[in-house]
């Protein structure tokens, strides 16, 4: 028997964290999310380095960057690359079926 353990976490979409949150929640070392930042992957909502703080959807990415690099052995730019190929697809994923409700509400 194989047991799953899943975490979940509402976020507010409205709310914000500091740097030293999003390194806390995320497993990823201040250097790499420097270099997420940097790369575009995550934007600090101020323009502060010193006191950054993010979007609660920033946690989401950051732990997907965590993901990504734990599985695949990613350095700080493949992160970057496959966080930004992700949300393409999403994006792609959506405009589709957004196509696909469109066409079927011509029939």
């Amino acid at each position: 028997m194989t047991v799953h353990i899943t975490e979940s976490v509402w976020l507010n979409t409205s709310d914000i964290c500091s740097f030293e949150h999003l390194v806390q929640v995320s497993g990823l070392a201040p250097d790499i999310l420097l270099s997420l930042i940097d790369a575009g992957v995550l934007e600090p909502s101020n323009h502060d380095p010193a006191n950054y703080f993010f979007s609660v959807d920033c946690i989401v990415t950051a732990r997907t960057a965590r993901r990504l690099r734990d599985d695949f052995e990613l350095d700080a730019q493949g992160l970057a690359l496959a966080v930004n190929l992700i949300r393409r697809i999403d994006a792609l994923e959506s405009e589709l079926h957004r196509l696909q409700a469109t066409q079927q509400l011509r029939r």
